[in-house]
């Protein structure tokens, strides 16, 4: 039979038709390559990087990771059916249809460079980013001019939607806010060792979240009440926390270093203060899921939409944990401890510049896993190399929640958060998680 075909000039046409046809539609346009997705993951941890260099808070952080990923996700899937678009499953989120020749394009080219726009927009080191962007851009030096033009417009073109749609959101009001006033009343927060900071973002809940319908939606319940009597649940929670440090494990100590992710640590050297640049709480889960995503070969569709739905939770999530910080003012252990207990005692990470309840770590952690399970399943076990680049060995999951769940103890082994701010945490990022995955559905 092969003889018969290939001494037939005319079935050897059609079939180098059908060969070249096929292979057509898998590169949607003659010339386009092929793009592995490492390229996108290398340009996400480009900006993890920068976010570390300039020091953002965790909560700005997040706003970051929020628009430039919802730009390269809101490029990639604009000719792609199975994926829907946040228009009309966000208030107020705008509708995405630049005009362009889908055969002039490169999807994945277009949306790296959507994300560099948005990001580039929003980090103070834009020309840094910008040009450890340059080496994730030489990837494509093989593409056709015309068609790596094209691409870049079309990003950029979704990059300024996207950033147009961010100046709504509050973001610049809160910079023209007045410093946070301290309460003075016991029990409540004041800045802690060594460097007695300001106030992180007391005016965060005023910033517009992508699926919540306000900051106080998921309003946690009150932290226990302030009581120095010895029998009182606020006295044996701070006496919880000065017991489990004094006597801390190996692996508890290993738990707690692992996920510290504070990017605002002061070392100090008799009169010499110097910060050491750490990963956002945010950074690290963001990181999580670059990482599964790979791991599992993700598409380039699939890839984006794990880091758009990633960064929602952690978006939501720290709008929702920061309302009632600030609502409760709950002073640190630290303080408390120093004050009350002994004099001398220091947790074993340095206290974040911000009220104890609700623990953020918590929050954020388990609205991240909530998500990724969701769009993962509950039994992927990973491997987290996050905190190898910081000197730390990697760690091993067996699923996200049970990450999630190793994150939110680890302020307890830290001495930075009673188990309350934990437990409440919790509950508060898992109504977040579910609530997002109620209001947003990516695929059709």
């Amino acid at each position: 039979m092969n003889n018969i075909l290939f001494r037939n000039s005319k079935y050897v046409r059609q079939f180098c038709t059908v060969i070249l046809i096929c292979f057509l539609l898998d590169n949607l346009a003659w010339g386009q390559p092929e793009l592995p997705t490492t390229s996108m993951h290398r340009a996400a941890q480009t900006l993890t990087r920068t976010i570390v260099h300039d020091i953002f808070s965790p909560p700005v952080a997040s706003r970051i990771y929020l628009y430039a990923h919802v730009a390269a996700y809101e490029t990639i899937i604009l000719q792609d059916n199975n994926y829907s678009s946040l228009h009309g499953q966000v208030i107020g989120f705008p509708l995405i249809s630049p005009e362009y020749d889908s055969a002039q394009v490169n999807l994945p080219l277009a949306s790296i460079f959507a994300f560099a726009k948005t990001a580039g927009a929003l980090v103070y080191s834009e020309n840094i980013f910008r040009d450890s962007l340059k080496s994730v851009l030489k990837e494509f030096q093989g593409i056709d001019s015309a068609l790596y033009s094209h691409s870049k417009s079309l990003g950029e073109k979704v990059a300024d939607h996207i950033l147009t749609w961010a100046k709504d959101d509050h973001y610049a009001q809160t910079r023209k806010n007045r410093r946070y006033s301290y309460n003075k009343t016991p029990g409540k927060w004041l800045p802690t060792p060594p460097g007695y900071m300001d106030a992180i973002e007391p005016n965060w809940n005023k910033i517009r979240p992508v699926t919540l319908d306000s900051a106080s939606q998921f309003k946690p319940q009150p932290p226990p009440t302030y009581n120095l009597d010895s029998t009182s649940l606020f006295m044996q929670e701070v006496l919880e926390v000065y017991r489990e440090t004094n006597s801390l494990s190996k692996e508890k100590i290993a738990i707690a270093s692992f996920w510290d992710c504070n990017p605002f640590f002061l070392n100090t050297q008799g009169h010499l203060n110097f910060a050491t640049k750490k990963l956002s709480p945010g950074g690290h889960w963001m990181s999580i899921a670059g990482q599964v995503a790979e791991s599992q070969n993700l598409s380039w569709q699939a890839t984006h939409a794990l880091y758009l739905m990633t960064s929602i939770a952690l978006f939501d999530g720290f709008i929702s944990c920061w309302d009632e910080k600030y609502r409760s003012q709950l002073i640190r252990p630290e303080t408390f401890i120093n004050a009350h207990l002994d004099e001398k005692w220091r947790p074993k990470l340095q206290t974040p510049p911000f009220p104890e309840y609700t623990s953020g770590h918590s929050v954020i952690s388990t609205a991240a896993s909530i998500v990724l399970t969701e769009l993962l399943g509950d039994s992927l076990a990973f491997t987290d190399y996050t905190e190898v680049e910081y000197g730390l060995p990697a760690r091993t999951f067996a699923s996200f929640r049970q990450a999630a769940e190793e994150a939110a103890i680890s302020r307890l082994y830290g001495g930075i958060h009673y188990r309350s701010a934990i437990e409440q945490g919790q509950l508060q990022g898992e109504k977040v998680g579910n609530h997002i995955l109620l209001r947003i559905k990516l695929t059709r």
